[in-house]
């Protein structure tokens, strides 16, 4: 059994955003706060459904109809395709047994208020689970549903603990935890002769601040210099980037940071032309053009998600873990980007299973 933390609204607003890669649920709208949302059902006739009545292990009710918040941060590449992969898998779960799933997909615009106005209507529209996609989303629904404990599973946390929402028996989620020795790795075998580093990231977003430090030690421990920039904006995502090529950097590293993917198709050209490759921590950014990562999947991440709100909703949460990170090792490369700096990448084969990507304008 999870040991129960409170979780205070100062706490979970006073921190930022996180990470984590393209796709939609059925129908769009929005709703009277201003955020934008789309909503989609599965209801499957023919073999007979549980009643309300009868009961599943954990003593929760079974249900033939269940509701679902699908919560994105913000919108971008990253998390609409966790967001799609969540629809899709409870779409197939409903389908597999014969039950109705309602769900609604709502961005909270990077905006805490406006996360705050999303996850307490749905509270009170009486949801059997909310998921969160990313840190600040997380943060701000597992303080709305602390009063009645609805379940929250979130999506794509790379950092839980240091987000601070573990322990809690009603929240549970999928971490994307980045293996950043890695992806220093893959940088140095693609080019031994890297000499500095620049490390982007935002100080907004609260997943970047662990693998940064690891970026640091790993670099220091190899003799690699490195430069920082940081960027709250897209604007100033942009201008830290041009302060990076004048400081004359092989390489760039950042992590699976919100921000600076919001504004990857802004600066993927800026680092390309100027000969320098970026390495990040989602596929996401190298489908808007960064040239290559390793990571963990995340339309499987999705799927492993809306598997565990499932299972909350019907067995109750009581064994479930703090979280569940997905395995990695995953390397994506996009093909145009490596083109443009004339880039070998061949020998990331041999490190691990290589998908080769083009540039989309998502």
């Amino acid at each position: 059994m999870k040991k129960v933390l409170a979780v205070t609204a100062a706490a979970a607003m006073g921190l930022s955003l996180t990470a984590c890669s393209g796709g939609a649920a059925s129908g769009s709208g929005s709703d009277s706060s201003g955020a934008s949302s789309a909503s989609g059902a599965t209801s499957v006739q023919g073999a007979s459904a549980p009643s309300d009545s009868s009961s599943v292990s954990g003593g929760t009710a079974a249900k033939d109809t269940y509701k679902i918040a699908v919560v994105k941060q913000m919108d971008h590449a990253s998390l609409d395709e966790i967001a799609g992969a969540v629809t899709a898998e409870l779409d197939v779960i409903a389908e597999e047994n014969h039950i109705t799933i309602e769900y609604e997909v709502y961005s909270g615009q990077g905006e805490q208020t406006v996360l705050k106005q999303i996850g307490d209507q749905a509270i009170a529209d009486g949801v059997d689970a909310i998921i969160p996609i990313a840190t600040l989303a997380a943060q701000v629904m597992a303080v709305c549903a602390e009063d009645t404990q609805t379940p929250v599973i979130y999506a794509a946390i790379s950092d839980p603990e240091a987000a601070e929402v573990t322990g809690i028996d009603y929240v549970t989620g999928t971490s994307d935890a980045l293996n950043t020795d890695f992806i220093i790795d893959m940088m140095l075998k693609q080019n031994p002769d890297t000499k500095k580093v620049g490390l982007l990231y935002s100080l907004s977003e609260p997943n970047s601040a662990t693998p940064v430090a690891e970026a640091r030690e790993y670099l220091d421990s190899k003799g690699v210099g490195y430069v920082e920039a940081t960027g709250n904006t897209n604007d100033e995502v942009i201008a830290a980037a041009s302060v990076l090529v004048s400081e004359g950097v092989d390489a760039v590293f950042t992590p699976t940071d919100n921000i600076v993917m919001a504004a990857e198709m802004a600066i993927a050209g800026t680092f390309a032309e100027a000969g320098i490759p970026h390495y990040t921590g989602a596929d996401s950014f190298v489908r808007n053009g960064a040239f290559a990562t390793c990571g963990v999947n995340y339309t499987d991440l999705g799927t492993k998600t809306a598997d565990l709100a499932y299972q909350a909703i019907t067995d109750g949460m009581g064994g479930m873990e703090d979280y569940y990170k997905m395995d990695g090792g995953i390397i994506t490369v996009n093909t145009e980007t490596a083109e443009t700096l004339k880039a070998d990448y061949s020998m990331f084969a041999s490190m691990g299973e290589l998908v080769e990507v083009s540039t989309t304008e998502e």
